[in-house]
């Protein structure tokens, strides 16, 4: 697990001061860019300059309660399955101890040109890598 901190800015807010839907998959993207950097301990950029992409193929988001203009929150991030094919990640947000959200991305392992990799054949070092944070 891994946590990212964010807070609601006014642009990310409706008329009612509540953070609009479409701002959720783009925090859970910071979170996932910084579990990369932090747990796996290379930036996503050297995992793309490897000839690895994970490109988005499915998202899910529960809304449970509001988040509003000012709001801290907290982002848990986990792997919550890894696949030679694919990597799943969840995210749980936090106001405060209060759950909010609930997240899920799913993220095919791709060459640079989009076809589909067997990361474990492709790039073992780097599967590898990921497995050990799912592991952990």
């Amino acid at each position: 697990m891994f946590e990212t901190y964010v807070t609601v800015r006014y642009q990310e807010t409706d008329q009612m001061g509540v953070a609009h839907h479409s701002v959720y998959p783009i925090w859970y993207e910071e979170a996932r860019t910084n579990f990369i950097k932090e747990c796996l301990g290379i930036s996503y950029t050297q995992v793309e300059e490897m000839g690895v992409l994970f490109p988005l193929s499915k998202l899910s988001c529960k809304y449970i309660k509001p988040a509003l203009y000012e709001d801290k929150l907290k982002i848990n991030t986990y792997i919550k399955n890894v696949s030679p094919i694919k990597l799943e990640f969840e995210y749980k947000i936090f106001k405060g101890e209060e759950l909010i959200n609930i997240g899920y991305t799913e993220h095919p392992f791709v060459s640079k040109d989009f076809k589909l990799i067997n990361l474990k054949k492709y790039n073992l070092e780097l599967y590898n890598l990921i497995n050990s944070a799912y592991k952990n």
